[in-house]
């Protein structure tokens, strides 16, 4: 099973692929959309689910989601029409790293996609050059609540605490002008629900010739996680302005 649809059914039943609850959402995106006809851009899409719940709050909005996953973005046009936004989103596949739009985007979201640029500040990079003069970035990332072992630093990557984090983002010319942390509730509900997700779909599915491979990289998954960084591991969201110009 490639790491693609792996992470699909793993969000099954919490498809905006981070550590928040549908309240943090919602205020985050409150915060970080000033204009009711917003241009948004999502770089790492994955099911659109940012984008959708944006769409919904603000009628004349418009925006574009890019991704690598043709079957998310197909989900993501799945959802889109169910929620009646679907002509107000248009889908890109391809790397988020690399795409260009013909015109700047007054909110440009990045949470938990860090990854496909290669770490927070290059995330930052590429959102800038989306952005419009008077933008928000809406961007979502690790951070070291404690100090980790020596495995989950090695496994998870190099972040910094919470104030290292935003000291790195206002270093580079950013300002937050707001924020959320991940709760131990919201954290945990995440991993629950992804290595329950993929387990429930092995247990369903016993004749696909995947279940067992599934089943054991769910159950890797939440050893990890219990043993190896659930201690030290947070998440935080940050919208934010650029500090000049």
């Amino acid at each position: 099973m490639d790491r693609q649809t792996r992470s699909l059914l793993a969000h099954a039943d919490h498809p905006f692929a981070a550590p928040l609850e549908d309240s943090s959402v919602d205020r985050l995106l409150a915060r970080a959309v000033v204009r009711g006809d917003a241009r948004m851009l999502d770089l790492g899409c994955g099911e659109g689910a940012w984008l959708i719940r944006a769409l919904q709050r603000h009628p004349d909005g418009k925006a574009v989601g890019v991704d690598i996953s043709a079957e998310a973005l197909e989900r993501a046009r799945h959802r889109a029409r169910e929620a009646g936004v679907a002509e107000r989103l248009t889908l890109h596949r391809g790397e988020a790293a690399s795409f260009e739009a013909p015109h700047p985007f007054d909110l440009v979201l990045s949470v938990g996609a860090a990854h496909a640029f290669g770490g927070l500040l290059p995330t930052l990079e590429a959102a800038r050059r989306q952005l419009a003069p008077s933008g928000t970035v809406l961007v979502g990332d690790a951070y070291w609540e404690r100090e980790p072992s020596r495995w989950a630093r090695e496994t998870l990557g190099e972040y910094e605490d919470l104030a290292g984090t935003v000291e790195k983002v206002t270093a580079e010319g950013w300002t937050p002008v707001y924020a959320h942390v991940s709760t131990r509730h919201e954290l945990d509900d995440y991993e629950w629900n992804w290595t329950g997700s993929l387990s429930r779909w092995a247990l369903d599915n016993r004749d696909h010739p995947d279940s067992a491979e599934a089943l054991q990289a769910a159950a890797r998954h939440r050893d990890e996680w219990l043993r190896g960084y659930r201690a030290s591991f947070g998440f935080v969201c940050m919208a934010l302005r650029r500090t000049t110009g």
